[in-house]
């Protein structure tokens, strides 16, 4: 299978053995190309005739009607974003949650949903499904931004254009604000936890599949070295409580090291000096894989992380559509797993 990070990894380690044409292979990565220029024609040039540009598709004005898959475009001073968004069947008087979904590396917003099939369970249950979608231009394989500093804070870069569209859906279709949730996979998995950490009055639980905490990584080495299973964090002391997390990865992942499911228990260990409590079961999919949960809480007795091992599953959607890209249809669904966990998180208000 085709990997998410396959073509990041193969361009990073022709970077180790070259200097000035790796930064300038950064720079088209990272970067807009650079405009050509016009060639100066000897000869007077005939007046061509002027063709209209092919229109974008407008933002919906209002909430669309249920059953709709949308296209939108939006902008704000931090940035802009294509998206999809699905408007589940049922009550347009409903107020809906709302389910924030990143793409990983090479994928678009529409193959995610196929993918994942999260459209299908929001009819089931009842809410919205936004699909950001990362541009060529920002990244030439779609990877969010998430080893770059300017792409891990909020107020600043990728983060903040996330929660902008998203503090839009919600005024646009009127979702319930107490419900709000972000979810993705591989480098979709990483901005997720990044975003969710930048903007916890936002999102109250984050889903990460196949993905990292953001640790202390602040270079593409730095992710390199991660994603390979080096430590994701030094970092030591009380860190702020993270946002809800629910976690799956395969133990056979060969992009990113499955040891990297432990950082957000780190995480989570360092933000109060009151003691977990855990509870682990095994128990196999439909499909046949095998898989271990294991939940965290303290005194209140609400789960605050949930984390999933797929055995004998690598870098993919476990459960996901035979249909869709980087899926593992044999394993438990995640999408389902991942709704549940959500659901069972209101925010108080």
């Amino acid at each position: 299978m085709k990997s998410l990070f396959g073509s990041w990894l193969k361009s990073s380690r022709t970077a180790r053995k070259r200097t000035l044409k790796t930064a300038a292979a950064l720079q088209r990565i990272v970067s807009p190309p650079a405009p050509k220029k016009a060639k100066k024609s000897v000869a007077k040039a005939k007046p061509k005739k002027l063709t209209p540009k092919k229109a974008l598709t407008p933002p919906p004005e209002k909430r669309p009607p249920p059953g709709s898959f949308v296209d939108g475009h939006f902008a704000c001073r931090e940035g802009k974003l294509a998206y999809k968004l699905y408007t589940p069947q049922g009550s347009t008087r409903r107020r809906l949650p709302l389910v924030v979904m990143l793409h990983g590396c090479a994928q678009t917003a529409a193959n995610f949903a196929v993918g994942t099939r999260m459209n299908t369970i929001a009819d089931e249950r009842g809410f919205l499904v936004l699909y950001p979608q990362q541009s060529t231009s920002a990244n030439l394989n779609r990877c969010w931004n998430w080893h770059r500093p300017g792409d891990q804070t909020r107020g600043s870069g990728e983060p903040s254009v996330i929660a902008a569209l998203t503090h839009h859906i919600v005024a646009l279709c009127k979702a319930n604000s107490s419900r709000v949730y972000i979810a993705g996979i591989s480098a979709g998995g990483a901005a997720a936890a990044i975003t969710a950490a930048a903007y916890p009055e936002l999102f109250i639980a984050v889903g990460v599949h196949s993905g990292l905490e953001r640790g202390d990584i602040r270079t593409l080495h730095g992710a390199l070295s991660a994603m390979r299973g080096g430590a994701v964090s030094s970092a030591i002391g009380k860190t702020p409580a993270p946002v809800n997390t629910i976690v799956f990865h395969g133990d056979q992942d060969k992009i990113v090291h499955p040891s990297n499911a432990a950082g957000f228990l780190s995480v989570l260990r360092r933000s109060s000096a009151q003691p977990l409590k855990s509870r682990s079961e095994t128990g196999r999919s439909k499909g046949g894989r095998d898989f271990t949960r294991t939940q965290y809480w303290r005194s209140a007795g609400k789960v605050l992380l949930e984390n999933w091992t797929v055995h004998g599953s690598g870098h993919a959607w476990s459960g996901g559509s035979v249909t869709g890209a980087y899926t593992d249809p044999a394993g438990p669904d995640a999408s389902r797993e991942m709704i549940r966990f959500f659901l069972a998180h209101k925010r108080a208000t």
